[in-house]
């Protein structure tokens, strides 16, 4: 009962500091309160993780977490770093399984960071502009010019959209699609 309670005052507080976005996005958000809350705290832990190992260059990954469900998105120097990754965040209490989307470090042409930055602002605005997809549940990470899409939403019609909104930003090379049908609280 009182770690219920810790929780919850702890979550209101976020999100009482936070900026309307924070706000309308857990508002928007096809998980409960506590799944949210939970997913942040294991997220956390496994960037602690990440960024606390000597072997894992925590720049390089980006985790997210959905109902347990931890994707590690990003590149990797070599197979022990990729491995030691995946290992640290199974590591972390409260993970039901770990999904990668991990590429070999490499130069790509017509792919630096500007090119990057360009795609990512170009597909969050694209699918927060989309009303038929609820753009502020779905997180999007760009790497090596291919755009990753992440979250839970209301139906397949909205995983399918998104992904053709994500092919249809020019600079795309590919859309790996993580996005899941979740059932409305």
């Amino acid at each position: 009962m009182m770690k219920h309670f810790a929780k919850f005052l702890l979550l209101s507080l976020v999100l009482l500091s936070a900026t309307g976005c924070t706000v309308y996005k857990a508002a928007m958000d096809e998980r409960s309160l506590g799944q949210i809350y939970d997913d942040e705290q294991i997220t956390f832990l496994v960037e602690k993780e990440l960024l606390n190992d000597k072997d894992v260059s925590y720049l390089d990954f980006k985790a997210f977490t959905y109902l347990g469900r931890v994707y590690l998105v990003g590149e990797y120097e070599d197979e022990y770093q990729r491995s030691r990754a995946v290992r640290l965040a199974q590591s972390v209490a409260g993970v039901r399984s770990v999904t990668t989307y991990l590429l070999p470090k490499q130069q790509v042409a017509n792919c630096g960071t500007s090119t990057r930055l360009r795609i990512a602002a170009e597909l969050d605005k694209n699918l927060l502009e989309d009303e038929s997809v609820s753009g502020t549940n779905v997180d999007t990470k760009i790497v090596q010019c291919n755009a990753v899409l992440l979250g839970l939403v209301a139906s397949q019609a909205e995983v399918s959209r998104a992904e053709a909104i994500a092919r249809a930003v020019p600079g795309v090379r590919s859309v790996k699609n993580f996005l899941r049908v979740h059932a409305p609280r």
